[in-house]
């Protein structure tokens, strides 16, 4: 696998309201991560699209029922108006209104649409995916393994965007310290991982341990929260951690976060942090892509780490 120079654009976007959204494009295949659309972030996502030179997206990516990622009202108007080819949503039985709304609106949305790929993510599922074999730039699937019937939270779907210049690793609303220490072992996230999606929006408990930021060593954190941040996220604990392992944080409270792919698009990015409602800047950053420092390894160092791993469905 040889480097190749793709155009990525990262963005997390200020919603206005508790709740996380996100995009991720890669050439010209676009990522909505979570179902949320509102006031807050519709025009910027708009704008995002028309960056990327598309007019629809390509994935709506849902990792977990609550509200504050799926609200039903939003995801109609995701589907009306975005028409995604391609629907990735919980595995899990929702137990909320909002979730058994949001679920049977997809599968109204599968019905109606002759074309659209819908998609439960389950642990049969993710069983049934094609195992890493290498470094490079297909997307993965981690997480649910398995179900936790006393806590919805660990239903979570984790996925590592890897398909453009630069990685993404969204954890949803994880909380266990069983998932934290299976992911951190896993070599995809351990050795790629460049923007961390901070699980639960950066919540203290227990899943972001000392031992994860070591280990995973992501070269920035994004955490989603409003402007008035009632749930002061991430927290000072998370803060601190963050601080302590020299991880780069990046918030929404005060605007949008955009990782954009630089130069020749094959492996450096630069992180701004908008302020709200404006294109000014508030904060900069300029980084390399950590799988390129695999890539540009011969084929029998690689095999070598590979077979120091176990592997993992991919998607």
């Amino acid at each position: 696998m040889t480097i190749q120079a793709i155009k990525t654009r990262f963005r997390a976007y200020q919603l206005g309201s508790a709740g996380s959204s996100f995009s991720y494009c890669s050439g010209d295949k676009f990522v909505l991560i979570e179902g949320r659309y509102c006031e807050g972030n519709e025009a910027s996502i708009e704008q995002e699209l028309r960056i990327c030179g598309l007019e629809q997206i390509n994935t709506l990516h849902i990792t977990s029922w609550d509200q504050d990622h799926c609200s039903p009202a939003q995801l109609e108007r995701i589907l009306e108006k975005l028409k995604p080819v391609k629907v990735e949503y919980p595995g899990y039985v929702p137990h909320t209104d909002c979730g058994k709304d949001s679920l049977a609106i997809i599968k109204a949305y599968k019905v109606k649409k002759a074309t659209p790929t819908v998609i439960s993510v389950t642990p049969e599922y993710i069983d049934s995916l094609d195992s890493v074999s290498s470094y490079g730039y297909r997307n993965i699937i981690y997480w649910p393994k398995t179900i936790d019937s006393e806590n919805a939270n660990n239903n979570s779907t984790v996925k590592q965007f890897r398909s453009g210049c630069f990685n993404v690793l969204s954890l949803g609303d994880v909380e266990s310290t069983q998932i934290s220490s299976y992911l951190r072992r896993i070599q995809t996230i351990n050795s790629e991982v460049d923007v961390m999606i901070m699980a639960h929006h950066g919540a203290d408990n227990g899943f972001i341990t000392s031992t994860f930021l070591k280990t995973v060593s992501p070269t920035l954190a994004i955490a989603t929260s409003n402007y008035g941040n009632q749930f002061n996220h991430p927290k000072p604990e998370i803060r601190s951690l963050l601080h302590k392992r020299n991880v780069r944080l990046f918030t929404t409270k005060t605007g949008d976060v955009i990782v954009s792919s630089i130069g020749n698009h094959a492996g450096q990015f630069e992180v701004i942090n908008l302020k709200a409602g404006s294109t000014e800047v508030s904060s900069r950053y300029v980084g390399c892509a950590r799988k390129n420092l695999y890539l540009r390894n011969n084929e029998d160092t690689l095999r070598d780490r590979r077979t120091r791993h176990n592997r993992w469905p991919t998607h």
